[in-house]
């Protein structure tokens, strides 16, 4: 069978290329299968493949996944509205994000709060010195895991409007990477709400986050060991 597979981040980097055309002399492989076999084609990847996310087609892949012939396999490494859903704002951009724009998505009469997380690029992780992140997204299916994230979240929470908006591509000091905002009759359900949607943000979303060092060395968050001094 033959295969495209497509690579994002840190999967790329280790597998040299961007995307690529595969055979496979099988007719379908299973998906653990299918990884095996992609660590025998790709030894840099290799040591790293039980901690990526696979999605076949453009939709996450269940571990009973089945690969076929002419499928697209993207290999993905580990990412650093109630019922009438009015709320929809969820999106990745590329472009500076706006506060305002995030809170009016969620503003309604019957909201007695609205809470807001605003994740900022600071200058500093685990005690040394950042001079930048680039994020990195699998735009199409991230843009599907934020706005399931929203409606999930407004579905389980009677009254409130979820909006999310996740920023990618080179960021400096300050910048503002993700704003997620919540409306609610009461602040508790906002606030908790709130932290409940960007923990999801972080957990399941595939963005990447690469953090630049003023010396010029990088890594992949959640994925590179850090060696730097």
């Amino acid at each position: 069978m033959n295969l495209r597979l497509v690579y994002f981040a840190a999967a790329r980097e280790l597998a040299a290329c961007a995307e690529e055309e595969l055979t496979n002399t099988s007719d379908e492989l299973s998906l653990p299968d299918f990884v095996s076999w992609l660590g025998e084609q790709k030894p840099r990847l290799a040591p790293y493949l039980a901690r990526m996310r696979f999605a076949i087609n453009g939709e996450f892949a269940a571990h009973d996944a089945r690969v076929h012939d002419g499928d697209v396999v993207i290999v993905l490494p580990p990412v650093a509205g109630g019922s009438t859903r009015v709320a929809q704002l969820a999106e990745v951009r590329d472009a500076p994000l706006s506060i305002d724009e995030v809170v009016a998505a969620v503003r309604h009469d019957s909201a007695g709060a609205i809470a807001v997380f605003m994740g900022v690029v600071r200058d500093h992780h685990q005690g040394k010195a950042v001079q930048r992140l680039d994020y990195e997204a699998y735009r199409e299916l991230a843009d599907k895991e934020l706005r399931r994230i929203v409606d999930a979240l407004a579905d389980a929470n009677a009254g409130t409007r979820i909006a999310a908006l996740h920023r990618v591509g080179e960021l400096a000091i300050g910048d503002i990477a993700v704003v997620v905002a919540v409306s609610s009759p009461h602040r508790e359900a906002a606030f908790a709400t709130c932290r409940t949607a960007i923990d999801l943000i972080k957990d399941t979303v595939p963005i990447w986050k690469k953090e630049w060092s003023p010396d010029g060395s990088a890594m992949w968050v959640n994925l590179e060991t850090d060696d730097r001094k």
